[in-house]
């Protein structure tokens, strides 16, 4: 058994950062770019600097909030940019002068390695990023060449530039295909089918990764197969070449070749486990009980679904039902390999399945007989709610407005597939649920990999976000704020006026770092600690006070950051409270959860449960008292709460009521506002494929843990009491531990603390849920009191 607490003390302040001097990731440096001469004045309040905390507000009402950013983006949409930089700050849409070329990272290069490669007629030198590798697809960005008119049609015949041997020639229209690329031979094909081709998968590629070839002048990514493995071959049929793509590329000795990209389309997918739109019907009986209207789970095909029966059938009758042919298994033909594939989503007995109506997840809790559990009156051990997004009006591509509730869980549905800008279905359930059972790592590649198809091409434009480090709070905001959902999908770019630098990722990072690092602080008065863990923060009920003006639009402004460093693989400085990264997913909140934001309540509501019959005598309603800057109010849990007693009969209904207040009711318009900011960067299904605990390192990054602060501050107790680390026990453990990685380290963390953060000061500074300093400690239990490990 494992005890947890958490640091005391004062929060540590990192030091403001110098001016960033990174040169380009991208080959060579961007040209500087300006702000928009277009600026709104009339709503914005007059600023005072502020060594410490920028405390600027905006003067419009948080009844404003949408139409304020709304009129913002519509004067930042038609910004031009100019020589000048340094106009004010503000987001800035630029086009560009620019040519976009894509390179595969040559064999023995490793990160942080350069390699040149030839950009039309020109030798570049390209710095691989940290997070590539050898034979991986890189897109690199140089300014264009007068006086290289291949650089201006899409590169297009001219000559190519020599090297080291010093040959120069005539560079080909079209790529040669690669090594491991065969064509199938003598295929008989229809008017403009493509033919197929056989390509063999490298080595060092795993199930589910993906792997660059180039087949008939096209670089593709192919998605090798689950179930194979390095030698073996699949089976592709590319899509047909789009006009003018075939890109030039320089040929020599001295370095390899980029494809320019500037007239054409991004990279495409070469996908062989995407399935087609076909169905197969299927026939089944309405099981015994069911009831029309009724939700119940069956296998068919190999799959878990679940099917409503229909208002006109009844019990024994035969109903049908249509499936996607490539999730189910061939009665006459080899068994699917995605039928195979399983949810395994399971919290507190609850499994997310997929609805056979629409192909929507679900989550479903299943009795002991394997039927689904349709008890509609709320129980401690049983009950779940589930947070519920629902869109007002169009699909504004600006501000969408929408509503967060808390719903039982059938009511809570998520799309399973994702389309991309065109509208083609970019992913299928089949590869949601391939990728929920990769481990974590392959999670986050997979993750990556699709926020990049999302991206929008740095030809299309890009965003200049010039602030001013003294006021970096307010010009963020207003420079989010002002961007449509695309904008937010295309690469940033920062600025800090007055500063000299480039920015080749150094000055996102840093960017990133200290928005989130100022908007979680207290005193900003949008978050508090938590009181069960002063590592993790809470949304502050009562920010209204502290930001009287803006504060749900600060909200908005903080789920659009969250989701673009999501986006873009920038960490967020600020651990939320486990239940928020649950409201994110959308998992089941359940009774148990209120013991990890107020164990006190979650105590004296179990009291009451214990009490039976005596609790009418506590004198107890449905209302619940709050308490904001000494100032005390009553608050209904219920409509007319304060007229209606809690007695034995209706204690159910009033636990449900202060779990749905305190999981969500004291902040519904804070959490509201983030989390449409949130999908406005991220679409939802896309995040079916973590857990919690998996969301909060994705966000925050691992920690680094000093193993040895760890076990300097831990005390044991129990069975452990006189021997301490040199228990056999106790030696086993720091033994394992230390063969962690930083991932199974950080698990642990989460496990025993509920948070994956370490103190600023180190172990020696955990607190409890009482908010004393408790230290790290290994309690011995006899292995009749419990057999497998626990935390408290």
């Amino acid at each position: 058994m494992f005890g947890r607490k958490k640091p005391s003390g004062d929060k540590d302040k990192n030091p403001k950062r110098q001016p960033s001097g990174d040169t380009s990731a991208d080959g060579t440096p961007e040209p500087s770019s300006s702000s928009s001469k277009s600026r709104k004045s009339s709503s914005k309040s007059k600023e005072k600097k502020s060594s410490s905390k920028d405390k600027s507000r905006s003067s419009k009402s948080s009844s404003d909030a949408s139409s304020k950013a709304s009129a913002a983006a519509a004067g930042s949409s038609s910004a031009k940019s100019s020589s000048n930089s340094n106009n004010g700050p503000g987001a800035v849409s630029i086009s560009s002068n620019t040519a976009v070329f894509r390179v595969l990272v040559p064999a023995n290069v490793r990160p942080g390695d350069e390699f040149q490669v030839y950009a039309g007629s020109r030798i570049v030198r390209v710095k691989c990023p940290a997070d590539s590798r050898p034979g991986q697809s890189l897109q690199i960005t140089v300014p264009v060449d007068p006086n290289d008119e291949r650089g201006k049609d899409g590169g297009k015949g001219g000559s190519g530039g020599g090297a080291a041997g010093g040959g120069g020639g005539g560079l080909p229209d079209v790529l040669r295909d690669s090594d491991n690329v065969t064509k199938i031979p003598n295929q008989t094909l229809a008017p403009g089918e493509q033919p197929a081709y056989m390509v063999r998968i490298p080595e060092g590629v795993r199930g589910g990764t993906q792997f660059p070839v180039t087949i008939n002048g096209q670089q593709l990514m192919v998605t090798c197969p689950n179930m194979a493995r390095p030698g073996m071959s699949v089976r592709i049929v590319p899509p047909p070449p789009p006009d003018n793509a075939n890109g030039g590329a320089g040929g020599g000795s001295g370095g390899q070749s980029a494809t320019n990209l500037m007239n054409r389309p991004p990279g495409r997918i070469a996908n062989p486990n995407k399935q087609n739109d076909k169905t197969q019907m299927f026939e089944v009986v309405v099981p015994k009980g069911v009831k029309p209207g009724q939700p119940f789970a069956l296998l068919a095909g190999g799959v878990r679904v679940l099917v409503t029966c229909p208002k006109n059938a009844t019990s024994g009758q035969k109903i049908r039902f249509h499936l996607p042919i490539g999730l189910v298994n061939r009665p006459d033909g080899p068994k699917s390999k995605l039928a195979e594939i399983k949810l395994s989503y399971d919290k507190d007995g609850w499994t997310r399945t997929i609805r056979a109506t629409d192909m929507k997840f679900q989550w479903t809790r299943f009795d002991h007989q394997g039927g689904v559990d349709t008890r509609t009156r709320f129980d401690t051990e049983r009950s779940a709610y589930v947070r519920k997004l629902e869109f007002f009006g169009s699909d504004s591509d600006r501000m969408r407005t929408g509503k967060v509730s808390l719903v039982t869980p059938e009511k809570g549905v998520v799309d399973s597939k994702i389309k991309s800008a065109n509208g083609q279905d970019l992913v299928s359930y089949s590869d949601i649920a391939s990728a929920q059972m990769k481990s974590y790592e392959d999670k986050i590649q997979w993750f990556q990999d699709t926020c990049a198809q999302l991206c929008v091409e740095w030809n299309e434009g890009h965003m200049r976000m010039n602030v001013r480090r003294d006021y970096l709070l307010s010009d963020s905001m207003e420079a989010v704020m002002s961007l449509s959902r695309k904008d937010l999908r295309k690469v940033w770019r920062f600025e800090f006026i007055g500063e000299a630098g480039i920015d080749a990722g150094g000055l996102a990072r840093e960017w990133f770092e200290l928005v989130t690092e100022e908007v979680f602080d207290p005193d900003m008065g949008l978050w508090q600690t938590s009181a069960t863990n002063q590592m993790c923060m809470q949304i502050n009920p009562a920010s209204e006070i502290s930001c009287p003006d803006d504060h749900l639009i600060y909200f908005r402004f903080i789920g659009r950051v969250m989701g673009k460093a999501m986006f873009d693989r920038q960490l967020v400085k600020g651990h939320m409270v486990k239940h928020l990264y649950k409201h994110i997913l959308g998992w089941p909140i359940m009774f148990n959860d209120l013991k990890d934001i107020d164990e006190e309540y979650y105590n004296s509501l179990k009291g009451l449960k214990d009490m039976g019959a005596d609790v009418e005598y506590v004198g107890v309603d449905f209302t619940v008292m709050e308490e904001t800057l000494g100032v005390k109010s009553t608050v209904d849990l219920v409509p007319d709460g304060a007229n209606i007693d809690v007695t034995e009969d209706n204690l159910p209904e009033y636990i449900e009521a202060c779990l749905k207040y305190r999981m969500l009711g004291r902040y519904e318009a804070q959490l509201n506002e983030l989390l449409l900011g949130f999908f406005d960067v991220i679409p939802e299904p896309l995040l079916t494929i973590f857990d919690f605990q998996e969301l909060e390192l994705l966000m925050c990054g691992l920690p680094e843990i000093d193993m040895q602060d760890w076990q300097d501050n831990t005390e044991y107790s129990g069975e452990y009491d006189r021997d301490g680390p040199n228990h056999e026990v106790c030696r086993w453990f720091w033994e394992i531990v230390s063969e962690y990685d930083h991932e199974m380290r950080a698990r642990l963390m989460q496990f025993v603390t509920g948070t994956s953060g370490v103190p600023a000061r180190g172990f020696g500074s955990l607190q409890g849920n009482d908010g004393n300093v408790r230290k790290f400690t290994i309690h011995g239990v006899s292995l009749e009191t419990c057999v497998y490990p626990r935390s408290q």
